[in-house]
């Protein structure tokens, strides 16, 4: 298949990794994708807070940290989609470089691990209307970064 060719990942076709899944949609939308039939990985900066999810012994959980490039490629290996439901708001006064930066890294390791489809919760807003909260420039600019890998993203 060539590489810029796009076919929809399905539960048959292999893994899906969820980064963010200790957040509130990634606590909502694992159970739903064990359910469907995906093989489940779960990244997280601390994996042990995922400790008491019911559906926790349903998935693998891994350790991983989107600003920590080098902790990525394990967590990729062997991924066919990849759901991206991180955000730095709040953190720091350059949270919206952080963002930008774990985004690329992120889209980076998708890319050499081969996953064929990111999944990325963005924000609503029309940018060429010129009036977005710096959180929603922000979520925008993270979907631009994960789009410029080459994967093909779907931004919700």
């Amino acid at each position: 298949m060539d590489r810029n060719e796009h076919v929809a990942p399905t539960p048959d076709s292999g893994r899906v990794l969820v980064a963010g899944s200790t957040g509130y949609v990634g606590r909502r939308l694992v159970p739903e994708l064990v359910a469907a039939g995906w093989q489940v990985r779960c990244m997280a900066r601390r994996p042990e807070e995922l400790d008491s999810e019911r559906w926790r012994d349903s998935v693998e959980v891994v350790g991983g940290d989107v600003m920590d490039p080098a902790s990525l490629a394990d967590a990729f290996e062997g991924v066919t989609a990849a759901y991206y439901l991180i955000h730095s708001i709040g953190v720091g006064d350059d949270w919206r470089e952080r963002d930008r930066r774990a985004a690329a890294n992120f889209a980076q390791a998708a890319a050499v691990s081969g996953t064929r489809q990111i999944v990325y919760l963005g924000g609503l807003g029309d940018e060429q209307a010129g009036e977005l909260s710096p959180h929603l420039e922000s979520r925008h600019e993270v979907g631009r970064e994960l789009a410029g890998s080459g994967v093909p993203v779907t931004e919700l």
